[in-house]
């Protein structure tokens, strides 16, 4: 199979199904060793996106590069991917061992041994040793996730892709098995793209995880950078729950530091540029203190100006676990409209002057107040209460 491969791009790829336009134009660099996930909704193009790198599919135009070099005419069996598909793809008139092993049946075991001891030696890694005698259908299908995952390392592949190869099995199953996934993938340091719909379970594995939209790429980044930095509202929107709010630029920081309560302002007369640090927004008849995007978040949010302005039109994002009940320097006032217990903690939607708005708070932090529509320890029920955010738990996504 040769060196496994240490980086795969994408340049300007395009791909069209007659006069639908599957991916409009991809640009893509997946890293060395690194547990790369595409993720978005149904219909986004990450499938096409993999399979345009495993080569079942050729782009209408743009390059597909292993290390450099130009992959994009070449077939699929000749680049050395193993693939785990969606329906895993198992034969069934054959035993776990022989499908692990039917990949050697074109190549030599990578590791020098023989093929026996490399069926061995993977059942083992999947956890699945001496059920190498079994058919598939007296597998579980967390079992038959790790045969596919087993057949499809067997030949030692240069870069793994996995098809969604858990959205069949049950919540529980899938979060036992995406560590797995993920360690086996560390263990052998095999440069692996995965594709997923579930943003958790996205955010659980992935060394860096690309957000897909309508057929191209919204952002890139870490797991932990994506989500505390959404680029866009779509990200801000799509991955995790969260709190978008469109507003408009009306003063900087420097105004509401004297404690005067903008008693005697003019809210949104004010002109020029604002302060690097922090900003007031108005939404609807409320203000709020932000912070001001800084120089790498303008770039990564579409359409930001480089100098906020008074007057301009800003959206940002609040996380439902920072926003809180009775704290918070910016503060506002809504009604509960329902509250889901979820265990360790309670998911309360709100309604705020006819927009919806989502808290997260751990069910201990949860606490009793008369007069607010909460009803017994750790309930919230219906009525009005008090909720707020300090300026630093805002994100800023567009400015325009």
């Amino acid at each position: 199979m040769g060196r496994r491969v240490t980086e795969v791009r994408l340049d300007g790829v395009r791909k069209e199904y007659g006069e639908t336009a599957a991916l409009s134009r991809v640009d893509l660099r997946i890293r060395d060793g690194e547990f790369f996930t595409l993720v978005g909704p149904s219909g986004c193009g990450k499938t096409t996106t993999l399979r345009l790198i495993a080569g079942f599919e050729t782009p209408t135009a743009g390059r597909v590069l292993f290390d450099g070099a130009d992959a994009t005419g070449v077939p699929p069996e000749s680049r050395g991917v193993g693939v785990v598909f969606q329906n895993y793809a198992l034969f069934p008139h054959m035993t776990v061992a022989e499908n692990v092993g039917y990949g050697l049946r074109f190549s030599d075991p990578p590791d020098g041994s023989d093929r026996r001891e490399r069926v061995a030696g993977l059942l083992s890694l999947v956890n699945l040793d001496g059920l190498g005698d079994r058919r598939p259908e007296a597998l579980s299908g967390g079992q038959q996730q790790r045969v596919a995952l087993a057949r499809a390392l067997a030949p030692g592949p240069r870069l793994l892709l996995l098809d969604e190869p858990m959205s069949a099995l049950d919540a529980r199953l899938r979060e036992r098995l995406r560590l797995q996934v993920k360690e086996i993938q560390s263990a052998l340091g095999v440069t692996t793209v995965y594709v997923t719909h579930d943003q958790e379970e996205a955010l659980a594995v992935s060394d860096r995880v690309a957000v897909m939209n309508d057929g191209g790429i919204e952002q890139v980044g870490a797991p932990r950078a994506v989500y505390r930095r959404p680029g866009s509202r779509f990200v801000a929107a799509f991955v995790g729950h969260n709190n978008v709010l469109d507003g408009e630029i009306v003063a900087d920081r420097d105004r509401f530091d004297s404690g005067d309560e903008m008693e005697g302002f003019d809210l949104g007369r004010e002109t020029g540029e604002l302060d690097a640090d922090r900003m007031r927004v108005a939404v609807g008849d409320e203000t709020f203190a932000i912070p001001s995007p800084d120089v790498a978040e303008r770039g990564a949010a579409s359409g930001t100006p480089e100098s906020p302005s008074v007057g301009d039109r800003i959206t940002f994002c609040v996380r439902p676990e920072h926003l809180r009940l009775g704290a918070g320097e910016n503060r506002l006032r809504a009604t509960v409209e329902s509250a889901e217990f979820l265990g360790d903690s309670t998911r309360v939607h709100l309604d705020w002057k006819g927009r919806r708005l989502t808290l997260r708070a751990d069910d201990a932090g949860m606490y009793v107040e008369e007069g607010t529509g909460m009803h017994g320890e750790n309930d919230v029920s219906t009525g009005e209460v008090e909720v707020g955010f300090d300026p630093d738990d805002a994100h800023v996504v567009e400015v325009r």
